[in-house]
Parts: C-alpha cells; sequence; structure tokens
C-alpha cells in the first residue's frame, strides 16, 4: 500500500498532518463473488450538487478523542474496501489530536490537543482537508469519523454543508447531553466534575486543566468541559442530526449500546425519530463495542454496502 504523508493548513493557520492513499487502477478492485462494484456515490462522472464539476471521490477519516491519523485500528479494515471501489483515502488529524501538543497557529504559539480543543473548531479543520483534496482533484467526498470524531463529521456538515460532501458515516457518534448526564446512573460523578468546570471558570481558571471523571477520566480545560458536556450541549448528536443535507449513515456496537450508559442507551431509535429531510440509516454490529475490536471488518463491510447503495442525493 502506497501511503504519502501530506499537510494541510487552516483558516486560522494551524498545521495539520495526514495519510493519503489513492484508489487501486480501475479494474482491480473487486467486490464480492470477484465482480468489479461500482458505487454510485463515487462514479467518476456523477456531477457534484450545483453542477461543481466532476472528479474522483475520496474519504477524510476522523479520529476520535486524543486519537491521530496513524494510530486508529478500527477503521484499518476499512481503508483496503474503500481503494478497491474506487475512492482515495485521507486518514487526517484535528487539533484535537493526541492529549495535548503546542503548535503555532498564525504568528501565536497555542496549546492544543484533545485537553484544549473546542470541538467546534473542528469546521476549520474539515474544511481544510476538503481543500486539499480538490487541489489533488478529488471534489466528492466521504466523511467518515468515529466517536468524536463521528460528531464532528455530522456537526460540521449540519452546519457548515459543505457542497463537496456526498455522504458521511458516523461510527459511534455518543449523545454529549447535560440533561441526560445529570440524570444519568452516574450524574454524582458528572455533577462532581462539572462542578469543579464551574468553579474553575468563574475563578478566571478556564484554560487551566483539570481530570475530569465523566464520562471517563480525560485531562481537559475546564472551559473546554463545559463547552462540550455543559447546559448548552453544542454537541448533542440529536441537535443537529436532522440538519444533515445528504446521506448519512449511523453505526453502532450492540455491546456498546447495552452497556455504554445514558451516552448511548437507545440512540439508534433516537436517530431514526428525528425528521427525514434526506437519506438516514442506523446499522447496529453485533458483538462490537465501541472501538469494533474484533468485529472491525463487519463495520468496513456494513460501510462499504451502504455507501454502494445510498442514494446519491442532497438537499441542494
Amino acid at each position: 500500500m502506497h501511503v504519502e504523508l501530506v499537510r494541510t493548513t487552516t483558516g486560522d493557520g494551524l498545521r495539520l498532518d495526514g495519510a493519503l492513499i489513492l484508489p487501486l487502477p480501475l479494474g482491480e478492485g473487486r467486490g464480492e463473488g470477484g465482480s468489479v462494484r461500482v458505487n454510485p456515490l463515487v462514479a467518476h462522472p456523477n456531477p457534484l450538487p450545483k453542477g461543481e464539476g466532476t472528479g474522483p471521490s475520496a474519504a477524510i477519516l476522523l479520529h476520535g478523542v486524543a486519537g491521530n491519523f496513524y494510530t486508529s485500528s478500527t477503521f484499518e479494515p476499512l481503508i483496503p474496501r474503500l481503494q478497491e471501489h474506487g475512492l482515495a483515502v485521507l486518514s487526517v488529524n484535528t487539533r484535537g489530536h493526541d492529549s495535548v501538543f503546542g503548535s503555532m497557529a498564525g504568528n501565536v504559539r497555542r496549546r492544543l490537543g484533545a485537553a484544549y480543543e473546542t470541538v467546534d473548531e473542528c469546521r476549520l479543520d474539515i474544511a481544510a482537508w476538503i481543500e486539499f483534496l480538490a487541489s489533488r482533484g478529488h471534489e466528492r467526498v466521504v466523511l467518515i469519523g468515529h466517536s468524536l470524531g463521528a460528531i464532528k463529521a455530522v456537526y460540521g456538515q449540519a452546519h457548515e454543508k459543505w457542497p463537496q460532501v456526498a455522504a458521511v458515516v458516523a461510527a459511534s457518534p455518543p449523545r454529549l447531553s447535560y440533561s441526560a448526564f445529570m440524570n444519568s446512573a452516574e450524574s454524582s460523578v458528572f455533577r462532581e466534575s462539572m462542578s469543579t468546570a464551574e468553579e474553575m471558570t468563574a475563578e478566571g481558571r478556564g484554560e487551566e486543566l483539570f481530570t475530569g471523571k465523566f464520562p471517563f477520566p480525560l485531562l481537559i480545560t475546564a472551559a473546554g468541559y463545559l463547552d462540550k458536556y455543559g447546559p448548552a450541549e453544542r454537541y448533542n448528536i440529536l441537535r443537529f442530526a436532522a440538519e444533515v443535507p445528504c446521506p448519512a449513515l449511523f453505526t453502532y456496537g450492540s455491546k456498546e449500546l447495552a452497556g455504554g450508559g445514558i451516552a448511548f442507551a437507545e440512540l439508534p431509535e433516537a436517530l431514526m425519530s428525528l425528521p427525514i429531510s434526506t437519506s438516514r440509516s442506523v446499522t447496529v454490529i453485533d458483538g462490537a463495542d465501541h472501538a469494533y475490536a474484533g468485529v472491525a471488518e463487519e463495520l468496513a463491510a456494513a460501510v462499504v454496502r451502504w455507501l454502494q447503495h445510498a442514494p446519491a442525493t442532497s438537499k441542494y
């Protein structure tokens, strides 16, 4: 597999790194039974919405919290499957990669990473990667994210409505809901972490780090904790999933739905009960936990199967 290390610069001057893997040459990609499979979403002659051109397609892979483009195992089996079906694959860093890192953003030195990120800024990161792909001639994009990366894919497309994005695949986006957490079985742990974040912010220490105990132990700034898990519920998937203007697939694991607590309980039903404006599907992978450990091949098969049959339509 030939991999090209690439980079892009966001609108606010932050350098991000990634890896680009080109699709297999025409005729080499083979599906089940040895026959060449053609995906209507990625067929090269298909025009973009609003007549914005044609070109090969690509998938952007977005990592979860504190992940990065080179260590995620969840999407490893998916990459060659996407290649076989005519997509270039761009595995990328967002500004939330790893726990903490320092970088220049424009002329300002910033601390970033999962501990310091503001999730809303993912829009700058995704936009920069879409522009990078366009510079390489890839004009139709599938956003594929896992966990927080799945939230970013849905959130970004719901708010920005990039015309280049033909589809969104969200693998296990959790429900980041203040009201749900406050009424969950673990509400006391959540209240403790939220109280700490509120007190630190009120004291003018919002940019200082502390260890949040909910939904899992994490190093994060007080302001970041309030932004991600606070009463505004900015990143509650149920608040913006219906605004995605292109076909979207949500996947979950049967194990995470059964044992993942309020962040995942009954999410497939809740997503499918939202108003339907474009095609939306939910697939549950039997035996899968949040990382799809041991069943990542099944996740890859489900994603490719959906891409082959999803309607190439949008609200544009």
